[in-house]
């Protein structure tokens, strides 16, 4: 199992970018993926999560409205679309593959995201 995340980097407050996580290694169509974020000397944080399909979306109170989950399952990838970036939105952000009992057993190795002027 490898899971990949690109398209992280440093943005003004009010910017956006899309994070994208290339999985491989499993049937990735079957498992719901997360993404989950760690801020510089906090714990990880759950951020959103998508179903199998892509219909079934959640998203954490302090990004809804303006960070996106989506996933193509032809192309093996999750991604997240972040607009409106927040100062606090700094993080590393990861992905992970969601098991059935709702903890993470495999994890990327994170996008540094800063959002700063």
């Amino acid at each position: 199992v490898q899971l990949v995340e690109s398209g992280g980097g440093m943005v003004q407050p009010g910017g956006s970018l899309r994070l994208s996580c290339a999985a491989s290694g499993f049937t990735f169509s079957s498992y719901d993926m997360s993404w989950v974020r760690q801020a510089p000397g906090k714990g990880p944080e759950w951020v959103s999560s998508i179903g199998t399909g892509g219909i079934n979306t959640y998203v954490k109170d302090s990004v809804k409205g303006r960070f996106t989950i989506s996933r193509d399952n032809t192309k093996n990838t999750l991604y997240l679309q972040m607009n409106s970036l927040k100062p606090e939105d700094t993080a590393l952000y990861y992905c992970a593959r969601r098991t059935v009992s709702y903890s993470y057993d495999y994890w990327g190795q994170g996008t540094q995201v800063t959002v700063s002027s």
